[in-house]
C-alpha cells in the first residue's frame, strides 16, 4: 500500500452511489484499501439513470453515467469522494454467442481532482430471458439461471406490467400462472440489479479491486496517485503473417497532475498474436 497515495483518502467518508445493496461488498474493499469511512446517500433513486427493465433508459454511456451518479452523490451527501458503477449485459465483445457482464466503475475525488476507472468484462453472468406459455418450461429456465439464488423479472411482451425482484418459488408461480391466464405469454429475464444477482456481486467486486489498484497507482513523476491508462494502442504482430493485429501493443499512461507519461508495450505479456485473432490469416 502506498502512503503517498493513500494519505489522500486516509480518514475521508466516501459516499457509495448505490440503492441496490453494492456497499456489501464495496465497503469492505474501499474501507481497507484506501482507509475511508463509507456512507450511503440518503434517498438515492439509482434507477432515475436508467433501469435494466426498460421502464427508464440510461440516457448517457455507462462511463458518463456513472461519473454522474458520482458527482449527484456527492451533493446529495456533502462528501467529496465518491464510487459509483454502472453494469451493461449483452454479448461479449469477442464470443458473440457468450453472454457478459461489462462493468464500469467511477471513484471521484471532489476535493484532490482525482478521477480514476476500471473496467471488467466478465462471462461470469447468468444474463437470459425468453418468453414462456408453460409453467414447466418457465420452471426449468428459472432453475437454469440459478433462481432463487439470482432473482427474476416477469413481464408481458409489450412489458406494461412488470415484477421485479422475484425470488421464491411460490411467489414465481403465482405470478407466473396469474400472468398467464391474463396475457397468454409471460416474459421471463434475470434479474440484474446487484441485491438479486450474487453473480454480479462477484464481478462488482473484481472491478473494485481493479479501480484500488488504479487509484492507488502513483505517478512516477510526482506522486499524486490515478496514474491511469489513457490510450489503448492497437496493433500486436500476428505470430503468422506479421501484420498488425487488433490486439494491444501498448498502454499509454499520463499523469492528470503534472501531465507525465509513458509507454507500457505488451501488456499482456505476449509479443506476438494467435493467427486465430488476426484478420488477414481469419478473415
Amino acid at each position: 500500500m502506498s502512503e503517498a497515495a493513500i494519505k489522500y483518502f486516509r480518514g475521508r467518508k466516501l459516499v457509495i452511489a448505490t440503492m441496490h445493496g453494492k456497499e456489501k461488498v464495496l465497503a469492505p474493499i474501499l474501507e481497507t484499501s484506501l482507509g475511508v469511512v463509507t456512507v450511503l446517500p440518503e434517498e438515492f433513486n439509482t434507477d432515475s439513470y436508467g433501469t435494466f427493465s426498460g421502464e427508464v433508459e440510461r440516457e448517457t454511456d455507462p462511463l458518463e453515467t456513472a461519473r454522474i451518479k458520482c458527482i449527484d452523490a456527492c451533493k446529495k451527501s456533502g462528501c467529496t469522494l465518491a464510487v459509483s458503477s454502472e453494469g451493461s449485459f449483452g454479448a461479449h465483445p469477442t464470443m458473440l454467442y457468450v453472454p457478459a457482464d461489462d462493468e464500469i466503475m467511477v471513484l471521484m475525488d471532489m476535493e484532490n481532482d482525482i478521477y480514476a476507472r476500471a473496467r471488467v468484462v466478465s462471462t461470469k453472468t447468468n444474463f437470459n430471458g425468453n418468453k414462456f406459455e408453460d409453467w414447466y418450461s418457465a420452471r426449468e429456465f428459472a432453475e437454469r439461471v440459478k433462481f432463487p439464488s439470482h432473482g427474476l423479472i416477469m413481464t408481458n411482451v409489450v412489458r406494461s406490467d412488470v415484477i421485479k425482484g422475484i425470488d421464491d418459488w411460490k411467489s414465481f408461480e403465482q405470478y407466473f400462472k396469474a400472468h398467464l391466464k391474463r396475457y397468454g405469454t409471460v416474459f421471463l429475464e434475470t434479474d440484474m440489479r446487484a441485491m438479486f444477482n450474487p453473480l454480479r456481486m462477484e464481478v462488482i467486486a473484481e472491478v473494485a479491486a481493479r479501480l484500488v489498484e488504479t487509484v492507488l497507482r502513483e505517478c512516477p513523476s510526482c506522486n499524486f496517485p490515478g496514474y491511469d491508462v489513457s490510450q489503448v494502442n492497437k496493433g500486436l504482430p500476428c505470430g503468422q503473417c506479421g501484420l498488425p493485429t487488433e490486439s494491444t501493443l501498448s498502454y499509454y499512461y499520463e499523469c492528470k497532475k503534472c501531465s507525465y507519461s509513458s509507454i507500457e508495450s505488451y501488456p499482456n505479456a505476449i509479443q506476438i498474436e494467435d493467427p486465430r485473432y488476426c484478420n488477414f490469416c481469419n478473415p
